[in-house]
């Protein structure tokens, strides 16, 4: 079984005005990875007055960590109508250097999970990939890094785009950076694999030519936030166990469903 790392700022959020809580993809990715029962290497990164709060969320998961000190902690504040999410950013989180990603170790199996385009330079993807298969957040492409409601914009650097392997889009994201949502026009970012993600209505694999929907039965009233972030890990770990991108989707998409149903058994 090959090893997989996420690498990704830690995030605080508000969600509807409760309780500051961990979030950010390696929280959400490890949410995933702790179902999955997966080997896998978590590599995040905080600011050190923020320890107190984000170690023992992180460290619950059962995964194994390694925790970096940042100049700040990325900060959100977020609320849900239904699948309608606003959200703002109250801090951007660090920016990953070169050295950063050296702590991914011997993982040649690597999520990227950005919250800002800040996050991860593309100076900083190209030591990562190298003999790696890089999986990256679209998120990363589009969401400006700036205080304020999130703005997602086009224009973002093509350059990252030579180190993926894999490009997790939502429709949004798609939407914010391409001309349209024809399959001739994700195909042209030139990802060998890319999944666009289309919320309760499932996703659509573009690879090896081909885009192909694969549905999902839709879970309602439950807190959906670092769905995104499972798909991808999920999606990721079966690649690297040798499933075809097709088959890889529908398992990223029924560990979704389970997460999701673990929410809403735990709230019930």
């Amino acid at each position: 079984m090959r090893t997989l790392a996420v690498l990704g700022n830690v995030a605080i959020d508000v969600i509807n005005d409760g309780p500051e809580q961990v979030g950010g993809g390696p929280f959400h990715c490890g949410q995933g990875l702790r179902l999955l029962e997966r080997r896998a290497h978590i590599v995040a990164k905080c600011a050190a007055d923020d320890r107190p709060l984000v170690l023992p969320a992180l460290s619950t998961l059962g995964v194994p960590l390694t925790l970096l000190d940042g100049e700040r902690t990325a900060r959100f504040v977020l609320s849900y109508e239904g699948e309608v999410r606003q959200t703002e950013i109250a801090a951007v989180g660090a920016t990953w250097t070169r050295d950063d990603v050296a702590a991914a170790g011997t993982a040649d199996w690597v999520h990227v999970a950005p919250l800002a385009r800040s996050d991860f330079p593309a100076d900083t993807l190209a030591v990562l990939a190298r003999g790696r298969h890089v999986s990256y957040d679209g998120q990363g492409l589009v969401r400006s890094a700036a205080v304020g409601p999130v703005k997602l914009e086009g224009g973002f650097d093509r350059g990252i785009l030579r180190h993926l392997s894999f490009l997790k889009l939502a429709e949004e994201e798609a939407a914010a950076i391409l001309p349209d949502l024809s399959e001739r026009s994700i195909f042209a970012l030139d990802v060998p694999e890319i999944i666009l993600t289309l919320g309760s209505r499932g996703s659509i694999v573009h690879a090896n030519g081909e885009a192909i929907p694969v549905p999902c039965h839709p879970i309602h009233d439950v807190d959906v936030t670092g769905c995104g972030d499972a798909f991808a890990v999920g999606y990721l770990a079966a690649r690297s166990d040798g499933v075809g991108p097709v088959a890889a989707a529908r398992r990223a998409t029924a560990l979704v469903a389970l997460l999701l149903t673990g929410r809403k058994r735990g709230r019930g």
